[in-house]
């Protein structure tokens, strides 16, 4: 699915990208992450494609906001129902909770439901609609930073069991790993975007690696079969484009730090941009 949005208010911001399986778009609070959201579900006022000019009603999408906005007097299945009309609409709700792994606790209030639990009932909801993408608000924001890791998993994966698309929101790096797509957005427009073990592995600018978890760069001038930095020669794989005499920045990631035994060699995954 091809993305391509204009918002004028809150704030300026024109993206074009991808969404390709579990989509993860990548920013810093403020940038305009749950904005461009709301802007494809037509909740804001935007231009674009899809589904530019419709009505939210008319939109094929599947909400999950920060909140997750489950009705705290409804059970379960009543919110997943909520969408739904006719007279089956209770037996379609309970097929959907079933879908989820949650058919025992269809006759539960959200605040008798774990993080993950409510988070299971807000997809079904949201399948609840036949949507052809879906749209998830920080999707850890209100999860328990011991489980987060976990649930989100569970979750990515009945998302793929259904065979949708889905574009998540998140300023955390740490799950790009789980993503099919990576879309990294800067204050009004999309930085760089593709396959996240490519996007992590060449930033496409300084900006791109600080988001991506590179808190340690360093100015390099390249040399002869590696760089110098702060006067000390470094010997290093260099990529194609380092040239000796350009100007380039080492980037190194806290978790690719690590410890080994003086007679093994030192594995090195070393970030590089270009001035």
């Amino acid at each position: 699915m091809e993305v391509h949005y204009r918002v004028r208010r809150p704030i300026r911001l024109e993206a074009r990208f991808r969404v390709q399986g579990f989509t993860l778009l990548l920013g810093e609070s403020g940038v305009g992450k749950t904005t461009l959201l709301k802007a494809l579900a037509g909740l804001l006022p935007a231009e674009g494609t899809p589904y530019g000019g419709l009505p939210p009603e008319k939109r094929p999408i599947g909400y999950l906001p920060q909140d997750l906005a489950l009705f705290p007097h409804m059970t379960a299945w009543e919110n997943v129902a909520f969408p739904l009309h006719g007279k089956d609409a209770k037996a379609k709700a309970l097929a959907l909770l079933e879908r989820v792994g949650l058919l025992d606790h269809a006759h539960k209030r959200p605040r008798a439901l774990s993080g993950g639990q409510k988070q299971r009932v807000a997809l079904a909801r949201a399948l609840a609609r036949s949507p052809e993408v879906l749209l998830l608000d920080e999707p850890t924001s209100a999860l328990d930073p011991l489980t987060k890791d976990q649930v989100l998993a569970e979750l990515i994966a009945l998302i793929r069991q259904e065979g949708l698309p889905a574009l998540a929101v998140s300023h955390d790096p740490a799950l790009a790993g789980m993503a099919d797509w990576l879309v990294v957005l800067g204050r009004g427009r999309v930085l760089q975007e593709g396959p996240p073990d490519e996007v992590m592995a060449a930033p496409g600018s300084v900006e791109v690696a600080r988001l991506l978890g590179y808190q340690n760069l360093f100015p390099a001038r390249v040399v002869e079969g590696g760089v110098v930095v702060e006067g000390v020669f470094l010997r290093l794989p260099l990529p194609p484009w380092a040239r000796p005499g350009r100007r380039a920045w080492l980037g190194v990631r806290a978790e690719e730090v690590i410890v080994v035994r003086e007679d093994r060699p030192l594995p090195r995954k070393t970030c590089w941009r270009a001035s």
